[in-house]
């Protein structure tokens, strides 16, 4: 009699539970690279609460920091990474190194050298006796890791004026954080001058930009996402809502009016004084970026042309056959 009563305690209990309950599942981890932070926003964007509804509920966003994208082509054939930050090398490197021929491009990042906006440039030191490009020939420069997209760019740049690596001059990998003080103790004589180190009062004091990324390839997309097909097919939905909130923060930092907040975010994120942002970020100074999300494929198919053009890989890649935009199509009709 007690088994009879409890079973229909239970099925009294189902019948009153709402049918979306019954089968709601559980969030979708989504796990993000990024390289360097603001230029990336992925460790930033859901450090304001209130703006964007997905996060938590339809996917759980996990951000995971790498020294260079290159690293990222690892994680992301090992399942270790499912949403990768790669840029114009790294990408074609991945389809043709790694055999991850199901990468597809989902949404925009940044774009370095976008005509007006900042263009990332490479330091010497002022006293250096470094004026020119083949002043570098005998000398040692530092890039984040090898076949990243400023390493491509200092490479392209020194090709131009008859300088190759290794036979003309030393290449060495260190975070980007350390450059300035490479340059400063002199284990470095040349160093990249990426966002946001590049405006640090003290690394201005010390240092020259020899060459900026516009000068050396023009505009360059740096760095955009991608994920696996497979991952795609299975977490369609997790990932349309992830392309609405990140469009909604994209124009959330990006706002004149929010700019004080934004620059707080960054800064406490940094550990840093807002006042070292303050002037720059989110404007014409920083990095160019789509505020729709979508990455214009012509300009990664135009840098990936370069990577190859520099010998770099042997073959280009046809760029419209790795993306599928689809999902920030569908994110946007939800704002219509």
């Amino acid at each position: 009699m007690r088994m009879f009563r409890l079973m229909i305690l239970l099925a009294v209990a189902l019948a009153a539970t709402p049918l979306d309950a019954v089968g709601a599942q559980a969030p979708v981890k989504i796990r993000a690279g990024w390289v360097s932070t603001p230029a990336s926003l992925i460790p930033l964007l859901f450090l304001k609460p209130g703006v964007t509804g997905h996060n938590g509920n339809s996917y759980i966003f996990e951000p995971i920091y790498f020294s260079s994208s290159t690293l990222q082509i690892t994680a992301i054939s090992h399942g270790e990474l499912d949403l990768a930050a790669f840029g114009y090398t790294s990408f074609p490197l991945a389809i043709e190194n790694a055999g991850l021929s199901d990468l597809r491009i989902v949404a925009d990042e940044i774009q370095d050298g976008a005509p007006g906006y900042y263009s990332t440039p490479y330091f010497v030191r002022k006293d250096s006796g470094i004026d020119k490009i083949e002043d570098i020939k005998g000398k040692v420069a530092v890039t984040n890791g090898l076949g990243s997209g400023v390493d491509i760019v200092m490479r392209a740049a020194l090709r131009r004026h008859g300088l190759e690596v290794q036979r003309d001059y030393t290449m060495i990998e260190a975070p980007f954080p350390t450059h300035k003080e490479m340059l400063k103790e002199h284990k470095g004589d040349l160093v990249v001058g990426v966002l946001p180190f590049s405006y640090d009062r003290e690394f201005n004091e010390i240092a020259k930009s020899l060459f900026t990324t516009g000068s050396s390839l023009g505009r360059i997309a740096l760095s955009f996402w991608a994920v696996r097909q497979s991952f795609l097919d299975r977490n369609r939905a997790a990932l349309v809502d992830l392309m609405e909130d990140y469009v909604t923060m994209l124009r959330w930092f990006h706002d004149p009016n929010n700019h004080d907040e934004a620059v707080g975010i960054v800064a406490r994120f940094l550990r840093r004084p807002p006042a070292l942002f303050a002037d720059w970020l989110f404007t014409r100074k920083d990095f160019y970026r789509a505020l729709d999300g979508k990455p214009d494929l012509s300009i990664i198919q135009q840098s990936i042309d370069k990577v190859q053009e520099v010998g770099f890989i042997k073959q280009t890649i046809d760029v419209s056959k790795y993306a599928d935009l689809s999902l920030l199509d569908e994110a946007a009709n939800r704002r219509r």
